[in-house]
């Protein structure tokens, strides 16, 4: 091969790994012969494994879909149709795509392309949790510092008051006064976030993962079952750990607590590419998903989950999520939900960057 040509298949290779479009290359045998990192991101597998199966095995069930591949390689010529219902077998996924058939007849390939439906309102959700936090952040701050400065007051006032009451009896209502202003002032350090300053350092998310493995079956003792999928090839993240650390467990007690300390929870890790979050796109990201087996997020509150002091829980305080959107927020990432009765996942995006 000349160096010409060489360079020429590395640039194309390159392009091919960056598409944001889902790629599957299929011979006249519907062998799948490669795919692109975006297609791995889509149907939750490893490019190893989808070149394993031919595409009407990977896709069985998609009778719609399928008939379409066979034509196109049939007929050698590219067309594109709307809204096909796919079904993952692997993945137990359901999606719906539009599609772009292309036939290389000199090779006698054909270029499947897939684009989610639903991408473009997925993109819009995240800019507006990224949004909402920054809003969020802002206005809880501002009445967080409103807040303590009174808070100061009334509590010295009471220490002062205290001093010149005669009785014992007398002092166990300032007493209250003090404890319920440190309380207060506690749920308002909590608003405002992590008062420390990052101690970022080369961490294996898989490392956090485990702390918090061990910390919820110490806690919960055999009601919990753990499940763990990992993907060991992930590179180290630059991070600080005690606050994935943090923001992990926040999610999986808030799990916990749902299911009454009884259920599944699986903790699953994958590399993904290509992520807008906010006005920056990332080339590369670890993801976290961490999904449980309780009765769901009510559909009322879904949507405002992140902002503090809301929870669907009579006992919550409604500050672990928002919490914890904040720590992975410091890292340039982003917490996902989506919830139906028996599967309700969360997943932490943390871009690899240098910093």
């Amino acid at each position: 091969m000349s160096e010409m040509n060489r360079k020429t298949t590395c640039e194309i290779d390159k392009i091919f790994e960056n598409l944001s479009t889902s790629l599957l290359v299929v011979d006249t045998v519907l062998n799948i012969i490669c795919v692109n990192p975006a297609t791995e991101n889509l149907l939750a597998m490893s490019a190893r494994r989808i070149e394993e199966y031919a595409i009407d095995t990977l896709f069985s069930g998609s009778d719609k879909f399928i008939q379409l591949v066979k034509h196109a390689i049939k007929n050698e010529f590219g067309y594109a149709d709307s809204s096909i219902e796919l079904f993952v077998p692997h993945s137990q996924k359901h999606l719906k795509v539009d599609c772009i058939f292309t036939s290389v007849s000199n090779e006698g390939w054909l270029i499947i392309e897939l684009t989610r439906v639903d991408e473009k309102l997925k993109i819009e959700k995240e800019d507006n949790i990224v949004a909402q936090q920054n809003v969020m952040r802002v206005l809880v701050r501002g009445l967080a510092h409103e807040v303590k400065n009174p808070l100061g007051g009334i509590r010295g006032a009471a220490q002062l008051l205290e001093h010149e009451l005669p009785s014992a009896e007398l002092k166990e209502y300032t007493e209250v006064i003090i404890g319920e202003a440190d309380r207060l002032q506690k749920l308002v350090d909590e608003l405002l976030g992590p008062n420390k300053p990052q101690n970022k350092e080369r961490v294996n998310i898989h490392v956090v993962l485990e702390r918090v493995r061990q910390l919820i079956l110490a806690e919960s003792g055999t009601g919990i079952n753990v499940v763990r999928d990992y993907d060991p090839s992930l590179p180290d993240l630059n991070a600080d750990k005690n606050h994935l650390i943090q923001a992990v467990l926040n999610i999986v007690k808030n799990a916990i607590e749902v299911m009454s300390g009884q259920g599944e929870i699986k903790l699953r890790t994958r590399s993904r590419r290509n992520v807008k979050i906010g006005s920056e796109y990332y080339r590369l990201l670890a993801q976290i998903d961490i999904s449980d087996n309780g009765p769901g997020i009510d559909p009322k509150i879904i949507d405002q989950i992140f902002v503090p002091l809301v929870t669907g829980r009579a006992d919550g305080s409604g500050l672990g999520l928002s919490i914890s959107q904040t720590l992975v927020a410091n890292h340039s990432g982003l917490i996902e939900c989506s919830s139906e009765p028996g599967n309700t996942v969360f997943t932490i995006l943390l871009p690899y960057r240098h910093d």
